[in-house]
């Protein structure tokens, strides 16, 4: 496993293995990643695995044509490579768009985001927090068998090098606890499963906690119905309500823009949720879980509101959609060693309301609280929403019966106009959101 200085003394010598071969211009990007994860159940390890890489990758320009080549053979030989790759160029086809980011849009200045933990745990830590996960999910009573539960831990890095100058680096540390609960026997089985994910090992949730929740979680969905056809209000738990940012965010993504395949295509500047609703893309969040600042161009990243008082401000851009569409790059560049680069959010939430969750749900007569969803029946040329769903019946508003094997459809620009969000917005995933309502969607069951 290569340090970072190798790494970065590697992608700057492609770089100048590049011109001299006859590259106009050039770029190299360099990861790195070490994994380890631990798998258990019944109390016992079922799994132990570990894995490790260093990969280098190469976009050379001759003119308007580009290429990419990548290796994981980090010590072969960087002139051969450099000249593989201008030689791919010379036969590309033209492509006005292509080309290195505007050298005044690079980043200068990097502030310690805090996205490194300096302790790693060891094997028999991964193990210990497994056990204990499992057995907290044991402990709850009507769970009868474990799903499995498993605790990992990695760092990985990224090294950027272009040939207008700019070299920039980061190291990422991540860590994790899952749980996974059985409950009832034969047909009348349920699962569902928590999980902790943190850059730190310290902003972790307790193995116990997870697995706890995993236990309750799953013992709620036993005797599950079925309910009539109707529509209603739905409710989304934080656990599936960042999905309709993710829908959002998918559809204001320059690669659909150009294409013209997504349904947001002509809406820039246009209201599409209601007032004070505000979605925000942070990459420079403290040891947020996609934080970095610069994306895979160089491109200083920065704080923006997606949507600000409902309103859609911007689309996600690298340098080559916002050339074709006349704009600016947003510093939303990412790509692997193998790839251009294309547009990508970073961390991502939805700004919290000033109701609770009960009182974003206290009167609702009868309505659909959602916990779970199926599939990715989703139409991003359309906007047309309709996914498999499971959760909790809403009667005079509370929680009643367990719901399974119903579909929810709608399309998601009502969507987003009749959403409000609760306040218990916490920063646990890549995308956040709190408790979402969503005005009415057809719920499809008996």
């Amino acid at each position: 496993m290569l340090d970072q200085t190798a790494l970065s003394d590697l992608a700057q010598r492609l770089v100048e293995a590049a011109k001299r071969a006859g590259a106009d211009s050039a770029d190299a990007i360099a990861v790195r990643g070490v994994a380890q994860s631990i798998e258990v159940r019944d109390g016992k390890v079922e799994e132990s695995e570990r894995s490790e890489g260093d990969d280098v990758g190469l976009r050379v320009f001759v003119g308007k044509r580009q290429a990419v080549v990548s290796t994981s053979d980090i010590g072969g030989d960087v002139a051969r490579l450099a000249e593989r790759a201008v030689a791919m160029a010379r036969v590309a086809p033209d492509d006005e768009y292509v080309g290195l980011a505007d050298p005044s849009l690079l980043a200068k200045q990097f502030p310690d985001l805090d996205l490194l933990d300096p302790q790693v745990p060891s094997v028999d830590e991964l193990e210990r927090r497994a056990l204990e996960a499992e057995a907290a999910a044991l402990g709850v009573k009507g769970v009868s068998k474990s799903g499995g539960a498993s605790a990992s831990a990695g760092i990985g890095g990224m090294v950027l090098v272009t040939s207008t100058g700019f070299h920039g680096s980061y190291l990422r540390s991540s860590q994790s606890i899952s749980t996974v609960a059985i409950a009832g026997e034969g047909t009348g089985m349920e699962r569902d499963y928590d999980f902790t994910s943190a850059i730190h090992g310290s902003d972790l949730e307790s193995p116990a906690s997870v697995g706890r929740r995993a236990g309750e979680r799953t013992v709620a969905r036993l005797n599950p119905r079925k309910v009539a056809t109707c529509k209603a209000p739905v409710v989304f738990d934080p656990r599936v309500s960042n999905s309709l940012v993710g829908h959002l965010v998918g559809a204001v993504n320059g690669t659909s823009i150009t294409r013209k395949t997504s349904f947001l295509k002509d809406r820039l500047g246009q209201q599409l949720f209601d007032k004070g609703i505000r979605i925000i893309d942070d990459p420079l969040r403290v040891r947020g879980m996609r934080s970095q600042a610069f994306d895979s161009e160089g491109v200083a990243t920065r704080k923006q509101a997606i949507i600000d008082d409902g309103v859609l401000t911007t689309w996600l851009l690298d340098s080559a959609t916002a050339r074709e569409l006349g704009l600016a790059t947003t510093g939303h560049a990412h790509r692997g060693v193998s790839s251009s680069p294309s547009p990508g959010p970073y961390n991502l939430h939805l700004e919290a309301g000033q109701l609770s969750p009960a009182e974003l749900i206290a009167d609702i007569k009868e309505g659909f609280y959602v916990t779970d969803l199926i599939g990715s029946g989703v139409n991003g040329v359309t906007g047309d929403y309709s996914r498999g769903a499971a959760g909790f019946w809403i009667e005079n508003g509370q929680l009643t019966y367990a719901v399974s094997e119903v579909t929810i459809a709608g399309h998601l620009l009502e969507i987003f106009k009749s959403m409000i969000p609760a306040n218990d917005l916490a920063f646990k995933y890549g995308v956040n959101a709190p408790t979402v309502r969503v005005g009415e969607l057809t719920i499809a069951g008996r």
